[in-house]
């Protein structure tokens, strides 16, 4: 073979990819990882009421090909003010008016700031995160607007980006509906049973059914077409 038929493949590039352990965030990974990234996952484990989904974030990122998953932790729990923070605030078992009390203060921001310290880190120029901003709770901060702006802010507070290097905050399911993002993930060969969505899950990760992320979720997989393979607890 001449040399000049030698090739070597560059590197692939590194992304940043938050696992949170659910169906979002799952879908994201397949993405990434679907477009030739090298995925550096992380989690948080930020005082929320349960932690099954850290356990389905672990089992996701070792079984979808991640390069590895950091779980980084800090306590949200201690400032309050969210009913996934603060056991003594009940999750709303069924839809209420405006933003509801399952938001938490200031997570996507926490979220993403950590984030892209860990892709600077890691000379890694692009960040996913599963943000929805169709069918959704109604947070603030799964608003393209407040992705747009956090954009502008990662870029001017990084020394990536002040020396041109700048840093991409990807969402590539901003603009879908939940039917749609399970379709995706389907294609991809997402594993969706093996996800946790619900705002009270148990210990084994089953699903209550009723609290805004499950409607939701089944809401998706039946717009989907698809059987919704959730584990839901005894009624």
């Amino acid at each position: 073979m001449q040399s000049s038929e030698l090739q070597i493949k560059p590197p692939p590039k590194k992304a940043v990819v938050l696992v949170s352990g659910g169906l979002d965030s799952a879908t994201v990974l397949a993405m990434a990882v679907s477009q030739g990234f090298a995925c550096h996952a992380v989690s948080f484990d930020y005082g929320q009421r349960h932690k099954a989904e850290l356990v389905a974030a672990a089992a996701l990122v070792q079984a979808m090909g991640a390069v590895e998953h950091k779980v980084i932790k800090f306590d949200l729990a201690g400032i309050g003010g969210s009913a996934l923070t603060d056991a003594s605030l009940a999750v709303p078992e069924h839809p209420t008016q405006g933003i509801p009390v399952t938001y938490v203060p200031a997570r996507n921001t926490v979220f993403l700031a950590l984030a892209l310290g860990w892709a600077e880190v890691l000379q890694a120029h692009d960040i996913f995160i599963g943000i929805n901003a169709v069918d959704y709770s109604g947070y603030p901060d799964c608003r393209p607007e407040y992705i747009k702006a956090f954009q502008v802010l990662a870029n001017l507070a990084t020394r990536a980006g002040v020396e041109g290097q700048p840093t991409m905050i990807r969402t590539p399911l901003l603009s879908l509906s939940k039917a749609q993002i399970i379709q995706e993930g389907t294609r991809l060969g997402v594993d969706y049973s093996r996800t946790v969505s619900c705002y009270t899950a148990d210990d084994q990760g089953r699903a209550c059914g009723v609290c805004d992320a499950c409607r939701l979720r089944m809401a998706g997989f039946q717009g989907a077409g698809l059987p919704d393979p959730t584990h839901y607890r005894p009624i």
